[in-house]
């Protein structure tokens, strides 16, 4: 009566804590699912995993396809900054999905048409774009690595035999059987047997726990898209349809990975202070059963690598459509969005009407029409560069995302490059104008190769150089990016290219107003060249020394009228 009494107090705790467990889930997720109702569009800073997101570009590399932005032009815009605001993301799959979507800027009209479609379906049904936000929640991430870090090195681990440990676990059944004739013996016997298997699992284990981890992942991802398909009217949405049958397929051919996955995708107990979780690793520990279902799961994977990786886009693409939309939401609520229109192919020509940096909290906006280049003059912190930047942005969206920062965009789909925001290179020893040459050779190579034309900005051309030298080599690099197949924005401070170029380049100019002695910016755009100057003036404003303003002011003024420097 005693024994009964314990074990059924011991069955009571465990279904207690098991309970409690269960309440603290389901009550974590009501409050999550609220949130996602509640606070749609509302795009918060969310705090980045550092090791996490130095790994994002991970599927990005493994689908590298032609239109993709280059890291100068990715790293010129700030482009990490405009992929977290809109990363409102809760699963590997839908983030490193959204980083390559917002870098691969060659997708044709029907893949964005396509991308519109399931953006718009999500912005109008909200039960089910929460339901899919709940499933990839529980998705969630893999840790500081990639799924493909995992998968593109299945092939170092080679073959894995579990021979020797069923050999091994088959040898608990004579010294069971024999405990009722030699106890002693046949418990030591089992004792030793299990010292020696829970030495040898350690070893093991720590060479493919890395593995280990992503695999859980994706029986995680098998899991999700089971989810998935129970969507709340799916059966009846033609939306659906398509997106379900693939789910069906991809399940199908890699339903041998569920076989014994519950060994592999349980967590670890010590951790998790759950007892049957616990009571899970000292039978994986005693019987190494997780490591011959691996071994099974890692001979199936090998040869089946391409199921996963459709699986992984489609539900990677499905969130990321939730997270466009949700950043549209947020645009919408402040300074607006537009959807873009791409031109036929013939002239090139762009227009921007009234668009503005996404990241800028209180944008001035800006328009702009042209089917030639544009060549930006204007003081120092009066626009040019944020400018430049808003319509490479600009059209970067348009042709990932299919969203606009301005009221309209019309232009065509274009290669986009960009030589800006460069710097010395410590690494490769390249001076600052080693490094801006070779970022300009890249866009002429560019230019010379057949393809959709060129869209490029350049920001202070070879500002790295003596000033005879840097005007004559801008003027021949410039009048190279003038032509048929590509549409050039510049920035100089080199007024005398206004006149060199004007028959080739439109020009444009930002100005500022000195009211009160300090110096006052409007960041509109103007027609025409710059007409002032604020250098020296700044100096004034700042404090320097009269005397040293007054000769400077003279000198410059002298050289305006001659044309000579005393």
């Amino acid at each position: 009566m005693e024994y009964l009494i314990f074990w059924l107090m011991a069955l009571g705790f465990i279904a207690a804590v098991i309970g409690v467990e269960i309440y603290r889930d389901r009550k974590k997720q009501k409050r999550f699912k609220e949130s996602l109702h509640r606070d749609y569009g509302i795009l918060r800073e969310r705090r980045q995993d550092l090791e996490r997101f130095a790994r994002i570009n991970r599927y990005y590399l493994k689908h590298a396809q032609t239109g993709q932005i280059d890291d100068v032009t990715w790293n010129d815009l700030d482009m990490d900054q405009i992929f977290r605001s809109m990363n409102h993301t809760y699963s590997a799959a839908g983030e490193e999905y959204l980083y390559h979507t917002l870098r691969s800027a060659g997708q044709s009209a029907e893949q964005l048409e396509g991308l519109e479609k399931w953006i718009r379906y999500f912005m109008e049904h909200e039960e089910e774009r929460v339901y899919v936000q709940l499933q990839m929640a529980k998705l969630g991430y893999l840790g500081k690595y990639s799924l493909y870090d995992y998968i593109d090195n299945l092939g170092y681990l080679g073959e894995r035999s579990n021979r020797r440990a069923i050999l091994m676990d088959l040898l608990f059944i004579p010294l069971v059987a024999c405990m009722p004739f030699f106890f002693s013996y046949a418990l030591l016997g089992c004792i030793a047997l299990m010292v020696f298997n829970i030495m040898t699992y350690f070893k093991e284990k720590e060479e493919i726990e890395p593995y280990i981890i992503s695999f859980q992942f994706i029986v995680k991802l098998l899991d999700a898209a089971d989810r998935v398909e129970k969507v709340p009217s799916g059966n009846k949405d033609a939306f659906w349809e398509p997106i379900l049958k693939k789910i069906k397929e991809k399940r199908a051919a890699l339903a041998p990975l569920r076989r014994g996955s519950i060994w592999v995708e349980s967590k670890n107990g010590s951790l998790s202070g759950n007892p049957l979780d616990l009571l899970m690793d000292y039978l994986k520990m005693t019987f190494h059963v997780d490591l011959i279902v691996f071994n099974k799961m890692l001979a199936f994977l090998q040869k089946n690598v391409q199921p996963v990786d459709d699986l992984n886009t489609l539900l990677g693409r499905l969130e990321t459509s939730i997270a466009i939309g949700a950043w549209r939401t947020s645009l919408g609520r402040d300074n607006g969005y537009c959807v873009p229109k791409f031109l036929p192919e013939g002239e090139i020509a762009l227009r921007v009407e009234e668009g503005y940096h996404p990241l800028i909290e209180e944008p001035v906006k800006n328009t702009i029409e042209t089917k030639q280049g544009v060549l930006l003059t204007g003081s120092n912190a009066s626009g040019k560069s944020t400018f430049l930047k808003m319509v490479a942005i600009n059209a970067i969206l348009a042709q990932t995302v299919h969203t606009c920062t301005a009221s309209r965009y019309e232009a065509h789909v274009w290669r986009i490059y960009s030589s800006m925001s460069l710097r010395d290179d410590i690494e490769s020893g390249d001076s600052y104008y080693m490094v801006e040459i070779k970022a300009l050779k890249r866009i002429l190579t560019a230019v010379k190769e057949e393809g959709m034309p060129v869209l490029c900005f350049v920001d202070e051309v070879l500002r790295g150089t003596n000033t005879v030298e840097r005007i004559a080599a801008s003027t021949q690099i410039l009048h190279s990016l003038y032509g048929k197949s590509v549409l050039c924005f510049a920035a100089t401070h080199d007024v005398e290219l206004t006149e060199l170029l004007k028959e080739e380049y439109h020009n444009y100019h930002f100005e500022e107003e000195i009211i009160d002695g300090d110096v006052c910016f409007q960041y509109r755009l103007l027609p025409g060249k710059a007409t002032t100057r604020n250098a020296i003036k700044l100096l004034e404003i700042i404090g320097y020394d009269e005397d040293v303003i007054q000769k400077a002011q003279e000198r410059a003024e002298r050289f305006v009228q001659t044309g000579l420097w005393s």
